[in-house]
């Protein structure tokens, strides 16, 4: 069975890989697949995203990334997925991933929202987090993957 686990990542940290990772254990296939133009301020281009997002997920031999645009049901339909993956870090995320669940259903009952919980180690960080951290010059390496750290470092150092 083929899933998709949206988001923007922007950029992918370690809680997206760890939900990545466990998804990836769970389903025959998993694509990571990122959103184009999300309604918030970007750090990096789609085409950065994407490439950070296939190094980052490279040793998961049943995942691939792929970009999407529109609807993330439309998008699930287009390739044939079963399931949306998505990821909670803690009680404050349950309610909107509760209404997305409930819209996407009534948009395509034939989908399955499977949430998965992160690891208490990841809760606390999202992709806003580092972009912050990073914007005050702190270290993001133990939050994200190495090829974000690296690209990271690159983009402030220049």
């Amino acid at each position: 069975m083929r899933a998709i686990f949206p988001a923007s990542f922007d950029p992918i940290t370690n809680g997206h890989l760890d939900v990545a990772t466990r998804a990836s254990r769970l389903f025959d296939e998993l694509v990571v697949a990122v959103y184009d133009t999300p309604a918030k301020s970007l750090l990096f281009s789609l085409e950065e995203r994407v490439a950070l997002a296939r190094a980052s997920t490279a040793h998961l031999a049943n995942v691939r990334v792929e970009q999407y645009s529109g609807l993330t049901v439309e998008f699930a339909r287009r390739i044939v997925a079963r399931v949306i993956v998505r990821g909670l870090r803690a009680a404050s995320d349950f309610d909107w991933e509760y209404l997305q669940a409930t819209a996407n259903h009534e948009l395509a009952p034939e989908l399955e929202i499977v949430l998965l919980m992160s690891h208490s180690r990841w809760s606390f960080i999202s992709s806003t987090l580092i972009k912050e951290i990073v914007q005050l010059g702190g270290d993001v390496a133990r939050f994200v993957p190495p090829p974000v750290a690296e690209r990271l470092r690159s983009r402030t150092s220049a």
